[in-house]
């Protein structure tokens, strides 16, 4: 995983506006989902276009948080990046960030019906969990998922995110959650990028104005923490 730590600087300005260092660090689980985005075998396997390495080391945190999260009530989304029928409705990306070889790379082997599609078999998946298609860099935009919605409905106000890439998808998935009013947490040593200056800038931009950034043991605290408050309540 990424050496990070939050700088002094950012956690102290955080804590002037917040008046706390961690303005999550009490999670109810029953009303927490967690979002693991794009750890498919596309952005995970050695030798696919989008393989960010350091994703395969965040695997045995992703199911840690992931089972105890389940044991407080909460669910966990897998979100899976797809690339079928964008050719169009995402011409600026298909069309003008890539040139057309990496275009046709990327649309097959994100197409639905390809091993890259398909999540990393380390991972702990679950019968109970969700799995959710998008076709956006962040899962919550309109036209990518109806992730939003799903969430809302079933009363879930918290969301954790983890996976990869820090900087890309997480990142937008978690901005986009905290401006539709989800408590949003980034978890840290969950999440992977393809460098380590890449993840720390994205976990201190967002964690400066937009949520919170947690370890995968200090979420697991602030979870617990609710459920001693709810307990005693």
């Amino acid at each position: 995983m990424h050496p990070f730590a939050m700088p002094q600087e950012i956690v102290s300005r955080v804590t002037a506006r917040a008046g706390r260092p961690h303005p999550f660090d009490v999670l109810t689980g029953a009303r927490t989902a967690l979002l693991v985005v794009d750890m498919q075998n596309y952005f995970m396997k050695p030798g696919y276009p989008g393989e960010t390495p350091t994703a395969r080391t965040i695997v045995p945190g992703v199911n840690q948080l992931a089972a105890a999260l389940r044991r407080m009530g909460g669910i966990v989304v897998w979100i899976k990046n797809s690339a079928t029928d964008t050719r169009e409705n995402w011409s600026v990306l298909n069309r003008e960030l890539m040139t057309p070889e990496n275009q046709k790379a990327r649309y097959v082997a994100l197409s639905e019906d390809h091993e890259g599609h398909e999540l990393w078999p380390m991972l702990d998946v679950k019968s109970e969990d969700v799995q959710m298609v998008k076709k956006r860099y962040s899962a919550f935009i309109q036209g990518s998922s109806d992730l939003g919605a799903f969430l809302h409905v079933r009363g879930f106000d918290t969301v954790l995110i983890a996976g990869t890439a820090t900087n890309i998808c997480c990142e937008s998935a978690a901005r986009d959650a905290m401006m539709l009013n989800f408590r949003t947490v980034m978890v840290s040593d969950a999440l992977a990028a393809y460098s380590d200056a890449e993840h720390a800038a994205a976990l201190m931009n967002f964690y400066t104005v937009f949520g919170d950034v947690q370890t995968i043991d200090e979420t697991i605290a602030s979870l617990a923490h609710g459920a001693r408050r709810y307990a005693a309540a």
